[in-house]
């Protein structure tokens, strides 16, 4: 029997653990919960709510325009997901009812979140990728326009995960997103015409593309999607006006294809040297190495850095690619006008286990050690909660939020976490590693409230069998050799997931609501102190955002694995809108655990269910 040993890290900490007989070590935040059911909260042995006045910070809300509004999937260039709004709020989130509901049609997972500007919503259904334009005066409400790409279906082929898509964007006068055959589209607001189409690249060989454009200024910011079909990972910068590509950075290759030059100043050393993103790998395997960024972007406006994350290497054979296969499973920092990389730093070095570095990039200015330092935030899939120094890359912490095995700890003079050798894969060997392919975390987005200074996050409770075989490269097929399967962890509380608060500066969990499912929801929090997300089940929930106490919930057709927004209708009242649909990786917990089926409907709430229809309402 492996003796499970429960560690704890601080800031200043540099961890080294042995184990006899190669014993498992778990890593859980969990461990100093206590047991509670499945829709209380706990919180965590000696921490007060009312701590987290101390521990307040802060982020640039621009692009700005009414805060009613909601115009990229994040609201803000920080990604956090924050809502100034507060006629819901703890004393009425109670009477949430249905307002009115609209179905595209769609059975994929539904992932991205509607958009609002004025008097109109704006939402894109998964493949096959059809914008729709919503009356937000009008009962019903009421359909302005409908365009449908006609997107290639030899795509739904390439597609590892899921025909979804990650969200849309709106600036310029124009709803801009990505299909998944590789183009991005740019239509008119107004009239829903297609007013220009780039091709980013060639579905046969792979590569999708599936997340959410991103607008700064005058431009479009897309990624690819494909890191099991051995593609390389790419990060493109398009003309708002044109769709014309202006500059396009690769995750792997020279130094000229990364877009590394003279302004690259990492932090760590092991990331200064010459053409790391080859030497760094066997020769000949840069190229299929994948590094995709199929995550969600950031952006400083004070800086003009962009910031995002690189996926997996490839193969997920780690037998194959000895070395620390740069720049995969890594955050980069770019000049948003030139591409150039600014900083970058590798979350997991040689990943062995398919933990993406995609998630989202948080711009947090937090007090760290009592000083007050510009931060970006990171929950990584391989389960360590990263608070990086946004300038140079540093790791002012390093905290795990959900169990994992595959590390033994953190060391913060390398940057580097340190590996237990036991999990490491062998060919034609089975494992037995926590967290699994998709993290404890996966690219579901969390929200941040300045009100209490937790961060609002969905989690999961799993670990995986894996077993490796040797693969070859053959372009348009998988390039994968891992076969998996996940199952849950016996813990504390049990379940396949958790919604947690979590304090970035201290490290830890303030409350925690345990699941029956992995919850794969995003999250948005609220000037009213309430917290929306969903469940892989369907039930749409609002908590109280210092305790984690349910106030309100309401069972969906269908799973739910989308982004919850909240915006002001033009009759001045608030409105929550949530997608169902589920789909993506929680699809294969669907099939096997009797999830609800797949469905294609938005819910619209108000208070007490009241629309346009009701007339106008005065004051909050």
């Amino acid at each position: 029997m492996a003796k499970r040993i429960w560690l704890r890290r601080g800031p200043k900490q540099e961890v080294v653990t042995t184990l006899a007989r190669a014993a498992v070590v778990i890593v859980s935040v969990s461990s100093i919960l206590a047991g509670c059911d499945n829709r209380q909260s706990s919180a965590v042995q000696g921490r007060s709510v009312a701590s987290a006045s101390s521990v307040r910070g802060s982020f640039n809300q621009a692009p700005g325009g009414s805060p009613g509004e909601w115009t990229s999937q994040a609201r803000d260039y920080a990604n956090s997901r924050f809502s100034p709004l507060n006629q819901i709020n703890r004393s009425n989130v109670g009477r949430l009812k249905i307002a009115w509901t609209f179905s595209d049609g769609a059975l994929y997972g539904h992932e991205g979140a509607p958009l609002v500007v004025g008097d109109t919503m704006y939402t894109v259904s998964p493949f096959p990728d059809r914008a729709f334009a919503l009356d937000l005066t009008k009962p019903g409400p009421a359909l302005k326009w409908m365009y449908d790409p006609k997107p290639l279906p030899a795509a739904l082929g390439k597609a590892c995960c899921d025909a979804v898509l990650r969200g849309w964007a709106i600036g310029g006068g124009k709803l801009v997103y990505n299909l998944l055959d590789d183009h991005t589209i740019a239509l008119d607001l107004k009239t829903g015409k297609e007013l220009w189409r780039t091709e980013l690249a060639n579905v046969a060989n792979g590569v999708t593309m599936t997340s959410s454009a991103f607008i700064v200024g005058n431009k479009v910011f897309v990624g690819n999607s494909g890191g099991e079909m051995g593609v390389g990972g790419w990060l493109a910068a398009l003309d708002l006006n044109t769709g014309k590509v202006l500059w396009k950075a690769y995750s792997t290759g020279s130094d000229k294809d990364v877009k590394i030059g003279s302004r690259f100043k990492p932090f760590y050393p092991q990331y200064k040297g010459k053409d790391l993103g080859l030497t760094s790998w066997p020769a000949g395997m840069a190229p299929h190495g994948a590094g995709a960024a199929w995550g969600f972007i950031s952006y400083d406006p004070e800086t003009n850095l962009i910031f995002y994350g690189t996926s997996n290497p490839g193969p997920r054979v780690p037998a194959q690619r000895p070395g620390d296969n740069l720049w995969t499973s890594t955050v980069f920092a770019r000049d948003a006008d030139t591409g150039e990389a600014v900083w970058a730093y590798q979350f997991t070095p040689h990943d062995q286990w398919d933990y993406d570095g995609v998630n989202e990039m948080m711009l947090l200015d937090l007090p760290i050690d009592g000083k007050m330092r510009k931060t970006l935030v990171h929950f990584d899939r391989n389960t360590y909660a990263y608070v990086l120094d946004r300038t140079n890359g540093q790791v002012l912490r390093a905290d795990t939020f959900a169990p994992q095995t595959w590390s033994l700890g953190f060391d913060y003079k390398t940057g580097r976490p340190i590996v237990n050798p036991a999990m490491q894969p062998r060919p034609e060997q089975k494992l037995r590693v926590c967290p699994p392919d998709i993290g404890q975390k996966d690219w579901e987005p969390p929200s941040y409230s300045p009100r209490t200074g937790l961060l609002y996050v969905g989690i999961f409770n799993i670990c995986m069998d894996l077993t490796d075989h040797k693969v070859s490269y053959i372009a348009g097929t998988p390039y994968d050799g891992m076969e998996m399967k996940r199952m849950s962890v016996d813990g504390p509380n049990g379940g396949w997931g958790a919604f947690i608060a979590w304090d970035p500066v201290r490290g830890r969990v303030a409350w925690r609501i345990p699941e029956k499912f992995m919850v794969m929801s995003g999250a948005v929090a609220t000037a009213g102190d309430i917290v929306f997300y969903g469940t892989s089940d369907g039930w749409f929930r609002a908590v109280d955002a210092t305790n984690g106490k349910v106030l309100f919930q309401q069972k969906l057709s269908s799973g739910i694995i989308g982004q919850p927004i909240t915006y002001l209708g033009p009759d001045g009242r608030q409105y929550v809108a949530i997608p169902s649909g589920v789909g993506g990786a929680a699809s294969v917990q669907a099939a096997r655990d009797g999830y609800p089926a797949r469905g294609s409907t938005l819910y619209i709430f108000s208070l007490d269910g009241k629309g346009v229809q009701d007339g106008r309402v005065s004051g909050s």
